[in-house]
């Protein structure tokens, strides 16, 4: 296919300008809105959203970096109108196009397991949906694009270190195959932001930003709670949320002839009664829950498989679509530890690596008492449903894990027993799983010196490793691997489609940064050149591919504060 062409049911067509996007509001147009249209921040009532324009403070904005495959591949826009001179006020909010309807989410949420109500998007400006060549309906949103009405005391703005993180992440992930949200744009704003990284008392001067993210939708946890938790004639609000989510991202769940039968079915094995609903019929609301609840168990089993820890799990982060949402001080491991969690700002590890299914758990439980708030749910619906994401986590999980071996069939206290190695001797989690599609079955196998057995993984564990447990570990692998019985090359290809050669560690980042403050944008280019194709070995690449240097578990580096 041409680069100046889009694919669409076979006919190639060309790419489109910026000013041919075709833009709808089906959020403003059809759930409540904020009748307030000026004013500082405030307690936003009976709304899902308030009218705001970008506002960020700009001087001379120049364009970082962009996805070209976002661009082209999902809104079928040609990436060069991202190498317009206008494209930098653009896509900071200073120059707008035809078709846009800006506005700010109202949402609440639990940070850190307490009720914070109203806490909505303080300096994320949406500037409406694009519907897409293929069909889709893709939000486009500017993160730090200005104050809103939910900015409490902030400024509304975000550094150019969170920013690019958020950015080159959310391509990352995508790259790896995990549900995320997706990012259009990295803009410097040519101004400064003072932000206060470590909470100390000393604030720095640091560049500004704003990335261009974009989800199906951003709707959180959160945006349901916040008015089943105010109660009164907002709790309605729950329902009318639900039922637009329903009408634009889950129509399969409406109620219907062609489809009552599928769902049912599926409600049923979950321990659902399908035809127990709310009003004695089919409930799509227990139906609409169940499918995030899915979507959510296979979006963690993702993060533990290639060893991504959020960092922040607030139910104002936890997307409703089941996407990795909002990347603060998110981390991929290196030395592994279930404890680790790279948030200075959380000091008792709520949300550290091993936590993570427990805690998103917790949120769902928080997701279900709005829905049986909003009278969407029964008490008995609701608890039957709670089953659904410790379900789903654990299958999925199970299959992950045992695929990361090259194993049919997961066998829980092995992998235990993998995993307590590498934590005790701090062994590096995407190294060694990438190194274990070395092992061989051929020759001594099993029965082959510590030497022999410890060959594919000799560069990957550090010195002072307890190489005898190692060695009496692999043995127990070869046997099953034997026992299994496929031929090697062809378990050493399946290893290397799950188990990554690179991730986004946290020093390449610092990395991108520090050159990025001075005004060099050429790592941040290259590091979303290399994430883009994971799983492949890529010639010139492989200093991306060695063991993090020691300077990686300095503080600010391998852990970060929520600052932005």
């Amino acid at each position: 296919m041409s680069p100046h062409e889009f694919e669409q049911g076979g006919a190639p067509k060309p790419l489109l300008k910026l000013e041919e996007l075709a833009w709808d509001t089906t959020f403003v147009r059809e759930l409540p809105g904020d009748e307030q249209r000026d004013g500082g921040s405030r307690q936003v009532h009976h709304a899902f959203f308030s009218y705001v324009a970008p506002s960020v403070k700009i001087s001379k904005p120049h364009m970082i970096a962009y996805s070209a495959d976002v661009a082209e591949n999902i809104l079928g826009l040609d990436p060069a109108e991202l190498e317009r001179v206008d494209a930098p006020y653009i896509f900071v909010g200073a120059e707008r196009l035809d078709g846009w309807t800006t506005y700010a989410q109202n949402y609440g949420g639990h940070q850190f397991g307490t009720w914070a109500g109203q806490l909505g998007d303080g300096r994320a400006v949406t500037l409406g949906e694009v519907l897409t060549p293929q069909g889709e309906r893709w939000e486009l949103q500017l993160k730090g694009a200005g104050r809103t009405p939910y900015s409490r005391s902030a400024d509304g703005q975000a550094v150019l270190r969170s920013s690019l993180r958020e950015f080159l992440c959310s391509e990352a992930m995508h790259g790896l195959g995990v549900p995320t949200t997706r990012a259009l744009t990295l803009v410097g704003t040519g101004t400064g932001v003072h932000r206060d990284m470590f909470y100390d008392g000393h604030p720095n001067l640091e560049p500004g930003a704003v990335v261009c993210r974009m989800a199906p939708s951003f709707v959180r946890f959160g945006t349901f709670q916040l008015p089943a938790e105010r109660g009164g004639k907002e709790t309605k609000l729950v329902k009318f949320l639900a039922d637009y989510m329903i009408e634009h991202h889950f129509p399969k769940l409406k109620t219907g002839l062609e489809n009552r039968r599928g769902q049912v079915a599926e409600a049923e094995m979950s321990g659902i009664d399908g035809e127990e609903g709310v009003s004695g019929k089919y409930n799509e609301y227990a139906a609409l829950f169940k499918e995030v609840a899915e979507r959510t168990g296979r979006l963690v089993a993702y993060w533990q498989a290639v060893g991504f820890v959020h960092g922040v799990l607030n139910t104002d982060n936890m997307s409703i679509l089941g996407l990795t949402l909002d990347y603060g001080p998110f981390a991929f491991l290196d030395a592994y530890s279930d404890q680790f969690t790279p948030n200075t700002s959380d000091p008792t590890g709520r949300y550290a690596f091993g936590i993570q299914p427990d805690v998103v758990l917790w949120n769902m439980v928080q997701l279900a008492n709005a829905f049986f708030a909003g009278g969407l749910l029964t008490a008995a619906e609701a608890r039957a449903l709670m089953a659904v994401f410790p379900q789903t986590f654990g299958v999925e999980y199970s299959h992950r894990m045992a695929a990361k071996l090259g194993m049919a069939t997961f066998d829980g206290d092995f992998t235990t027993a993998l995993l307590a190695l590498m934590k005790r001797d701090k062994v590096d989690f995407t190294n060694l799983f990438r190194a274990l599609s070395g092992v061989t079955t051929e020759g001594p196998g099993e029965e082959g010196t510590e030497e022999g057995l410890l060959r594919s993984v000799e560069g990957v564990l550090p010195e002072g490793s307890v190489k005898g447990d190692w060695a009496q570990w692999m043995r127990i692998y070869i046997v099953k691997l034997k026992k299994q019985g496929t031929p090697d090359a062809e378990r050493k290809a399946a290893i290397d489609r799950v188990n990554p050669r690179y991730v986004l560690r946290n020093y390449m980042l610092q990395n991108a940064i520090d050159a990025a403050e001075k005004g060099d944008f050429g790592e941040v280019r290259t590091l979303l050149r290399l994430v883009r194709t994971p799983y492949e070995d890529q010639p010139g690449m492989e200093r991306y591919a060695a063991l993090p240097p020691t300077w990686a578990t300095k503080r600010g580096v391998c852990q970060l504060s929520c600052s932005s």
